[in-house]
């Protein structure tokens, strides 16, 4: 045993102090974090993940079996989840595991600890980890949800659809602060033949970009929320060609400039999208799917996060749910006033 001279035994104690009170800073804002998306085990998830572990925070982990993109804010009521019938995406979980609960794979050399799943839409996946996981591990709620990235950008009024964003929306109706994180479909990882999909370097770099950004938003905090109440984000990277750590920020609005024009196919083996999600041979199929616009924005349309996307980190403040502001809801009012009791209730202008 090492045995400090009396000369030295100040000196020790001043380096302990000074010591302790440097973990204590490293942690002072660390958070206790939710993690999911609509994707399922994916590289930008496991990426994120690793990030904000280095960054010293709290994070649970959970995530739909299989990719749920276009889901939105589906749940199954009452619809009991059963064993698996088949692997989870990236397999996360084998078929005959439970429906729910710790990812089992294990053959990767990542640590899967923390990480959940649940065959289901995102929003019961998300569930899962604030009603279950959390309450076990933390007994209260999360500092903060966090949503992706995504494996492509959701912007314009594809975000009704969006799993992605519908996740922060369902965290913000119980007064969380959450944040949904969209990158390119280029920052997918590789399939092999057994299922596995690989680490995409990209995946990185998004992950260093959120993490930025949370620093930004926990040092303005003052240690208390990191959002207003009421308030999501929904948060943008540019595809993988412009991608990279000194990207410029920028507010953005949703806008009226579209990336996808929603449409419904007659025969998705002769779309264009519809192949490169491999509908190339579905003769006759029929769907629903997209196109990418390709129209020049206006110059109204500027700020709007479909265009803003493209060469910075765009950012739109959301409200959540669907109010619409006070002066339009005092107009709509007075536009129904035939058909409404002449008392204070639910009169907005009384509000």
């Amino acid at each position: 045993m090492l045995t400090l001279q009396p000369l030295y035994r100040p000196l020790a104690k001043i380096a302990l102090l000074f010591c302790l009170l440097l973990l204590s800073n490293n942690n002072a804002y660390a958070l206790k974090i939710v993690l999911s998306n609509d994707d399922g085990l994916t590289s930008n998830i496991k990426a994120l993940y690793t990030k904000l572990k280095k960054a010293g925070h709290d994070v649970i982990v959970s995530t739909p079996c299989t990719g749920q993109s276009g889901n939105g804010g589906a749940i199954r009521f009452f619809h009991p989840i059963n064993q698996l019938q088949s692997a989870c995406l990236n397999n996360a979980a084998k078929a005959g595991d439970p429906g729910v609960g710790k990812v089992t794979k294990s053959n990767d050399g990542f640590n899967y600890s923390d990480f959940y799943y649940v065959d289901g839409t995102p929003i019961m996946a998300l569930s899962y980890a604030l009603d279950v996981i959390a309450a076990q591990r933390w007994g209260k709620t999360p500092d903060l949800v966090l949503s992706g990235p995504n494996e492509g950008q959701n912007v314009g009024a594809i975000v009704g659809s969006s799993g992605t964003v519908a996740n922060i929306q369902f965290a913000g109706t119980r007064g969380l602060p959450a944040i949904a994180l969209s990158a390119g479909f280029d920052t997918k990882g590789t399939l092999d033949n057994d299922g596995n999909y690989s680490h995409n370097p990209y995946s990185d770099v998004v992950a260093n970009l959120s993490v930025k950004l949370l620093n930004e938003l926990i040092k303005k905090s003052h240690q208390g929320r990191v959002l207003p109440k009421g308030v999501v984000l929904n948060v943008n990277f540019p595809d993988s060609t412009a991608l990279k750590p000194d990207l410029p920020w920028a507010i953005s609005t949703m806008g009226s400039y579209n990336l996808y024009n929603t449409k419904f196919i007659t025969d998705l083996s002769k779309h264009k999208e519809a192949r490169r999600f491999g509908l190339g041979k579905c003769i006759g199929c029929v769907g629903v799917g997209f196109d990418i616009n390709r129209l020049k924005h206006q110059t109204t349309q500027s700020n709007d996060e479909a265009v803003v996307y493209k060469t910075k980190v765009a950012v739109t403040v959301m409200q959540v749910l669907f109010d619409h502001n006070k002066a339009t809801q005092k107009l709509l009012q007075s536009r129904l006033d035939a058909l409404l009791e002449h008392n204070t209730t639910g009169d907005v202008s009384s509000n």
